[in-house]
């Protein structure tokens, strides 16, 4: 027969047994779950230090390159300064060599257009110099022994056709005749001066030099006057005898010369 009271001694030890085991059993389940959460969040912690890791290599390779942008950008502008600076230099150089090249080619235009008023004042001179020559062919005859150098008309004489002896320095007769020729070429070449050379073969001038004064003497008693003469004794290199050489007036030469260059510029 059913015993009531064993019944509920059961119930009584039963029941917290099984409430017992209820808990055991949920704590177990729920300490189970606690680790496999402590497990995740492990997982989650260590991925999210492996993140950090690499956001802080990545931090450093971003400073780095930051570092290394920074002094390009500094490199560059300095660079640019350089560059600006040689830019302006290079400018004021390249006026300045503008402004030496426009005064250079100035100046070469003056010096052109004075040589061109030289050429000019040359070329007026031989012209002169050819009707002078002209002249005196016609005066003195084709067989008098004329030519030019440089600018003057040479007359060359032997002290033969000049002088009584070729030891003295008085003028013959035929001299004389001859000079008054000389005389008239000078006088229709009112422009033109007269040089007289005594030549020496032995280097002794004393004798030349009194020689191209007697020449100088007898001209000016044929009308030409004193200033336009010059007689001068000098070494004749082997050679003697006396030269004439008609010249142009060097002071008003060199005035026809400034005249031409001052009218081209």
């Amino acid at each position: 027969m059913f015993n009531l009271n064993s019944f509920l001694v059961v119930k009584k030890i039963l029941l917290p047994t099984l409430v017992l085991l209820f808990f055991v059993s949920t704590n177990a389940q729920k300490k189970t779950e606690l680790f496999a959460e402590i497990n995740s969040l492990k997982q989650q912690r260590d991925s999210l230090k492996n993140q950090v890791a690499e956001a802080q290599r990545n931090e450093k390779a971003s400073a780095v390159k930051t570092e290394s942008y920074e002094k390009q950008v500094t490199e560059l502008q300095e660079a640019n300064a350089t560059l600006m600076k040689n830019l302006t230099t290079f400018t004021s150089v390249s006026a300045k060599n503008s402004d030496n090249f426009t005064k250079a080619m100035q100046s070469l235009q003056e010096k052109e257009s004075q040589l061109s008023g030289i050429n000019e004042a040359l070329a007026k001179n031989d012209s002169t110099s050819l009707i002078v020559l002209t002249n005196a062919k016609q005066t003195l005859g084709e067989n008098a022994n004329i030519g030019i150098s440089g600018n003057s008309i040479v007359i060359s004489n032997s002290l033969m056709s000049l002088f009584e002896n070729d030891q003295n320095a008085v003028v013959s007769e035929q001299g004389e005749m001859l000079l008054q020729k000389v005389a008239n070429v000078l006088a229709m070449n009112p422009n033109f001066d007269l040089t007289i050379e005594g030549l020496s073969m032995t280097g002794d001038l004393v004798l030349p030099r009194e020689q191209a004064n007697a020449v100088s003497m007898v001209l000016q008693k044929f009308g030409v006057s004193f200033e336009k003469i010059t007689a001068v004794g000098r070494d004749g290199d082997l050679k003697e005898g006396v030269l004439l050489k008609m010249h142009p007036q060097y002071a008003k030469f060199y005035t026809m010369v400034k005249e031409n260059m001052k009218n081209k510029n």
